[in-house]
């Protein structure tokens, strides 16, 4: 899939950013979750070149197309995926405009300053991947909606400022999507430490009681800002699937896609790292390279990077269309892509000896980080149940 000059430029200015101005941090950046002041100080950083929430308005290179979205998730987390996942997962901050106005005065300071942190609130204690019927509910309550409920494993939750969190809507009897600020709302988080994406803040949250404006629910946040011809309104909608279809699957097929992007950057980083290392590395007076069963390893890495790098690109094009294989084919993109992460940085490991193992190098944090990468957004055993519903219409997890 040949790349347009566009895209090659994007690509050759990120990888040349992330090189020269984030990697000599990420080796101690990473090693706890980034408060909320190191996360904005990264992200308005990269935001300078265009990248994540915190560019310019109009001058974000994802923005342009499925795929320059894809490189440039592939060309951040080849270097640091905590980072990519943290501006990833702060999307909610970008639609503060069509919040209700109690929250948008509360945070007119944050606003204006840019300095505004938001989070996705999905999975629930008891039901990890199953969310069609969540735990966490949504009550009508006059003018308000009270929510009370607990979202865990939600990646900013212990430095985000507003949530969107999906609910259980009583009064309709249907799964919905409400914005919850930290200011107004007071929903209380926990930090959790993991294997991987240490540098990516990962939570808890719990809201007991917690009131927001009727207006915070999404459908209806939408449909004002429409109203009022506010165009951040038509993004919003389109983002959750306004054309039709339900819309946590419509947002998972973009996500699910992104975290296959996350996997080819890491296992770019973990083949280069090899190639590298066995060019350079010599025994019995040759490098390792010049060994068989070396460049057995480095051909089933090659050919695993160049397949999920294709695999990815062709979901894009699906994504762009709004083509309705889009769901499965995420799905599928998102289980094997990651999978082959996890493989090919442990061939890269095995490649580099008792090197792999050192903390002294960065192999152990890309095997790390592409294990983690099977379980978010969807476990891989979760992803093959979806691929086999779609293509036999029969439902084995419900």
């Amino acid at each position: 899939m040949m790349l347009t000059e566009e895209q090659r430029l994007v690509r050759q200015t990120v990888r040349d950013f992330m090189e020269n101005e984030i990697e000599p941090d990420v080796a101690e950046a990473d090693k706890q979750p980034l408060s909320k002041e190191d996360a904005v100080h990264y992200m308005k950083k990269v935001g300078e070149i265009g990248i994540g929430p915190m560019a310019p308005d109009d001058e974000g290179f994802e923005s342009d197309d499925p795929r320059t979205g894809s490189i440039v998730s592939e060309e951040v987390s080849r270097v640091w995926p905590s980072l990519q996942v943290t501006m990833g997962m702060s999307f909610p901050a970008t639609m503060v405009d069509i919040m209700a106005e109690r929250t948008r005065e509360a945070y007119a300071d944050e606003v204006e300053a840019d300095e505004l942190v938001g989070c996705v609130a999905i999975t629930e204690p008891s039901g990890g991947s199953d969310t069609k019927v969540p735990n966490t509910t949504a009550r009508l309550d006059g003018d308000e909606y009270v929510i009370d409920g607990e979202k865990t494993w939600v990646s900013n939750a212990p430095i985000a400022d507003v949530a969107l969190v999906v609910v259980w809507n009583e009064e309709e009897e249907v799964r919905d999507f409400m914005f919850v600020d930290r200011k107004t709302t007071g929903f209380e988080t926990r930090q959790l430490d993991k294997l991987g994406w240490k540098g990516s803040p990962t939570g808890q949250m719990f809201f007991d009681d917690c009131r927001i404006p009727a207006e915070n629910r999404v459908a209806t946040a939408v449909m004002n800002a429409m109203a009022e011809g506010d165009e951040s309104g038509g993004l919003t909608g389109s983002i959750f699937g306004a054309a039709g279809g339900d819309p946590l699957n419509t947002m998972f097929a973009t996500m699910r896609n992104g975290m296959a992007s996350i996997s080819v950057g890491i296992m770019q980083a973990a083949f280069d790292a090899a190639l590298d290392y066995a060019t350079d590395r010599e025994t019995f007076g040759k490098p390792i390279g010049g060994h068989q069963l070396i460049q057995e390893k480095l051909y089933d890495m090659k050919a695993k990077l160049e397949a999920s790098r294709h695999l990815t690109y062709h979901v894009d094009e699906l994504i762009a269309a709004g083509d309705p294989q889009a769901r499965m084919m995420s799905s599928l993109a998102k289980g094997w892509v990651c999978e082959r992460s996890v493989e090919v940085a442990d061939h890269a490991i095995q490649i580099h000896g008792g090197n792999g193992l050192s903390t002294d190098y960065p192999l152990e944090r890309y095997y790390r980080d592409a294990r983690t990468m099977t379980i978010p957004d969807g476990t891989t055993e979760i992803q093959k149940l979806i691929v086999g519903y779609e293509l036999t219409d029969q439902a084995a997890y419900l």
